[in-house]
């Protein structure tokens, strides 16, 4: 009895093994093994000097801050999450912790996030976080507190980059005086953590698909290619309406000048049923293992039908997917196909 109860165990071993291994010879290069993260919104990857992948995103408690790490962008999906701060029980940083962003500048690690207060959730705010470790899921994390910006209202979504040696940040506030609104500002950063006396508004909500449900231009990412400052934002409320819109300036332009941003009239991703991808949006941008092929980080859900307030469904899972890129120089987000259908395309070229 003994012995057969010995064989069928090996025999079940065996077949989940050869399932494993199975599921892994599917996976081609810069294919994923989505969803990379369950329940995780807004997410950000950076990719440290060694190669390895730091993972942050929103959590669907709206409470605390987690950093996964890993030596792939696949093993996101088993890599243990770090807390690394929570939220306040009074005051400001106490209430909706949202869209947290892991950057590396000068050395030391900056988490830039957005919160409303423990007594008034909506007072959404922008706050910076600090650590000098060279890993950002150990050492201290030090309160910088709140990244203050001119108009700032209902400021949120901050995301910093570099270019021609200067350092920017694009980040989220109220827009419009002649309605209530959301919209993409710029500045120059004089320090990781203060903006320059210039502010401007480089997109506000415009086209129909921008305004479905709410007024919302949100959730700004930068990738440089080509010649161009590209800009994806979301757009619309959190549900199966939302959409990755498209910007652009010429990487001489003046990046304060708000003539110099140019929009495409249409989004460039979105819902897309056939495929069960419901509301793709906030994404981040990196690059693969093989140091060239650019990944697009983002959300999404796989149904439609939401009950009640979208922002409080967990069900936005991350997923990652190649972006390629057209003759012209812009980027192709591959709307109608799979994620891992990208990457299929890519390798065709």
């Amino acid at each position: 009895m003994n012995i057969l109860r010995l064989l069928k165990l090996t025999l079940v071993v065996t077949l989940l093994l050869s399932g494993i291994t199975g599921n892994a010879q599917k996976l081609k290069k810069n294919q994923f093994n989505n969803p990379l993260a369950l329940q995780r919104a807004d997410p950000h990857v950076w990719k440290a000097k060694d190669g390895t992948y730091y993972f942050i995103a929103t959590v669907p408690e709206y409470d605390r801050i987690e950093i996964r790490k890993s030596k792939t962008i696949n093993g996101i999906k088993e890599a243990q999450p770090v807390v690394v701060w929570r939220k306040h029980d009074k005051g400001p940083m106490g209430n909706h912790i949202w869209a947290p962003e892991l950057h590396r500048i000068d050395g030391k690690w900056y988490i830039y996030f957005a919160a409303g207060s423990a007594e008034d959730k909506w007072k959404i705010r922008k706050y910076v976080l600090s650590n000098p470790s060279e890993d950002p899921t150990k050492g201290e994390w030090k309160e910088e507190g709140e990244l203050v910006s001119k108009r700032n209202q209902f400021t949120l979504d901050a995301t910093t980059f570099e270019h021609k040696g200067q350092r920017y940040m694009i980040w989220v506030d109220r827009a419009s005086d002649k309605e209530v609104n959301t919209g993409l500002y710029i500045a120059k950063m004089t320090s990781p953590t203060t903006l320059g006396d210039k502010q401007v508004v480089i997109s506000q909500p415009e086209y129909a698909w921008e305004r479905k449900g709410h007024n919302v231009n949100e959730a700004p990412a930068v990738i440089i290619r080509n010649g161009k400052v590209f800009v994806t934002f979301s757009a619309s409320a959190t549900d199966a309406n939302y959409a990755l819109g498209l910007l652009w300036a010429d990487k001489d332009a003046d990046l304060l000048d708000t003539a110099s941003w140019h929009k495409l009239p249409e989004p460039v991703f979105y819902t897309n049923e056939k495929l069960k991808r419901f509301g793709p949006g906030h994404n981040s941008f990196i690059v693969a293992e093989d140091g060239k092929t650019d990944i697009m980080i983002y959300h999404a859900r796989d149904y439609k039908d939401i009950k009640g307030e979208p922002l409080y469904d967990p069900n936005r899972h991350t997923r990652a997917r190649v972006i390629t890129w057209t003759k012209d120089g812009m980027p192709d987000f591959g709307q109608e196909l799979d994620d891992n259908e990208t990457a299929l395309k890519k390798a065709k070229k």
